[in-house]
């Protein structure tokens, strides 16, 4: 089991600049990769950025160059810097747990992100 929690959402003016948390509790050694995601009203859920237990990285393309993902190892802590925001980033960002042995995912409960032109 791994349970996730998001925190760091909030209102802020276009250009400006959030840092999203998820900390991960319970089974974390298993985990393979912890990725962020996130859904606006009426749209799919998309994959914005992910980091795997080697540490490598990937992110949408539609936040290269301005979102950086990070990860604190003693804290169990994975980091979404988001930079020059766009009210286009205006979503729930939830924070996934992928366990490959167990072809399985885990999400944290959501974190809403508000960004104002």
């Amino acid at each position: 089991q791994v349970q996730l929690v998001e925190s760091g959402g909030g209102l802020v003016q276009a250009g400006g600049s959030l840092r999203l948390s998820c900390a991960a509790s319970g089974s974390t050694f298993s985990i393979n990769a912890i990725g962020w995601y996130r859904q606006a009203p009426g749209k799919q859920r998309e994959l914005v950025a992910a980091i795997s237990s080697g540490g490598s990285t990937n992110y949408a393309d539609s936040v290269k160059g301005r979102f950086t993902i990070s990860r604190d190892n003693a804290k169990n802590t994975v980091y979404l810097q988001m930079n020059s925001l766009k009210p286009e980033d205006t979503a729930v960002y939830y924070c996934n747990a992928y366990i490959a042995t167990m072809q399985y995912d885990y999400w944290g409960q959501g974190t809403q992100v508000t960004v104002s032109s």
